[in-house]
């Protein structure tokens, strides 16, 4: 059971590291990368597409990942 869980970890975290890298970068230029960003306060977007897919993975993959360690920290302990 462990080491299922264990497998089950890495792939997780191996699929949360390329579905990462695949988003799109959300700084346009190396000045509003500095400043903040503060021009877009306001005009936040809702995201479609592509990006909405990739953040949902991410959301998911992110919450599976802290339930498997969590999982596997009480197994360990026990």
């Amino acid at each position: 059971m462990y080491n299922t869980l264990l497998i089950a970890e890495l792939i997780v975290s191996v699929l949360l590291i390329i579905i990462v890298a695949m988003q799109p970068s959300k700084t346009n230029s190396a000045s509003s990368a500095l400043s903040g960003g503060a021009e877009q306060l306001f005009g936040k977007q809702k995201k479609r597409g592509f990006e909405a897919v990739l953040q949902r993975i991410t959301s998911v993959l992110g919450t599976v990942f802290i339930v498997l360690a969590i999982v596997l920290a009480y197994l360990s302990a026990n």
